[in-house]
């Protein structure tokens, strides 16, 4: 026997239709859905490696969970976001991964990434607390190409350039789905040059590595690993702590080293610290122009460590 529903559809075409039409919207929605790696995972770290005077790497992941206004977001650290007041939070829904930072003069939100964006599209490029121009300005998606990463999988990448009308910024920007920028992870309209501020090196989601490109660095591994229900970090590195972006820093982890050495861009030494085995002290760097210094800690028993600091 057939039921009534059986029966409504085999008398009324219209009613197939709708079914049919139905299916189709559905199987479309669950395709789109299935069809983009969000950028956020549980834990997530990016190793931006960058070469003068030498080459290093930077570490930047995040580092827990908070609540904001009753919305999630996950905590920036690593490197100049050690403050803890920069959070990520993405809207998987509708492609976009936002900022939110906590600063002494307030309060402010950004949006940093739209992976919705289509070939020719636009979007007005934000680089909040970067060597780049915060506002850099409005820019074009020139290309959207599949490329394969770790995993095998293939994975947008966004080609963007400033428009016509942008006056701020020269360089173009590189976009990959999962990643974000192959600059600075808050910089999305940032130059991804080894020789600058840096180019993505090594991407982890949960300690596993999800992008690398071997051809700028021997090998990918991640800082911190995971156990059963946190991660703990593998090796404690130097870092220097600016709060106020007045030039003034805190060097933390060295009481291993008795001498550190100021270097510019051009590898020009400009200072020297002395330490007496503490675990950290203060430099101030106000005298000095913005941009890009190299720090150098030396040590008697221990190997050297470089560390990249960027005066505003």
């Amino acid at each position: 026997m057939k039921n009534n529903c059986s029966i409504l559809l085999e008398n009324s075409p219209k009613m197939k239709k709708l079914l049919l039409f139905y299916i189709l919207v559905t199987f479309s929605y669950n395709s789109t859905a299935q069809d983009y790696k969000p950028l956020l995972d549980f834990y997530n770290e990016w190793n931006v490696r960058w070469c003068y005077f030498g080459c290093d790497t930077d570490v930047y992941y995040t580092n827990g969970d908070t609540i904001v206004d009753g919305i999630g977001f996950k905590i920036l650290d690593g490197y100049h976001y050690i403050s803890r007041g920069f959070l990520l939070r993405e809207d998987v829904p509708d492609k976009k991964v936002y900022l939110k930072v906590f600063l002494p003069n307030g309060t402010f939100d950004y949006l940093l990434y739209d992976f919705a964006l289509e070939v020719g599209d636009s979007i007005d490029i934000k680089n909040p607390y970067t060597p780049f121009p915060e506002d850099a300005g409005y820019y074009k998606v020139d290309s959207i190409i599949p490329r394969p990463l770790v995993d095998g999988n293939d994975y947008k990448h966004f080609y963007l350039s400033p428009s016509v009308s942008n006056t701020t910024s020269k360089n173009n920007a590189i976009w990959v789905e999962g990643v974000g920028s192959m600059s600075i992870v808050t910089a999305p309209g940032g130059d991804p040059d080894i020789d600058g501020v840096g180019r993505v090196a090594c991407m982890f989601k949960n300690g596993i590595s999800f992008y690398s490109d071997l051809e700028i660095i021997d090998e990918c591994e991640p800082t911190f690993i995971l156990d059963t229900s946190t991660y703990t970090q593998k090796k404690s590195t130097v870092k220097a702590i600016s709060t106020t972006f007045s030039g003034l820093y805190e060097l933390i982890n060295i009481e291993d080293f008795h001498e550190i050495e100021l270097y510019d861009i051009k590898g020009v030494k400009l200072d020297f610290f002395m330490n007496d085995n503490q675990n950290s002290i203060a430099i101030d760097l106000t005298k000095y122009p913005t941009g890009i210094y190299l720090l150098i800690f030396k040590s008697i028993n221990y190997p050297s460590q470089n560390l990249k600091v960027i005066k505003r």
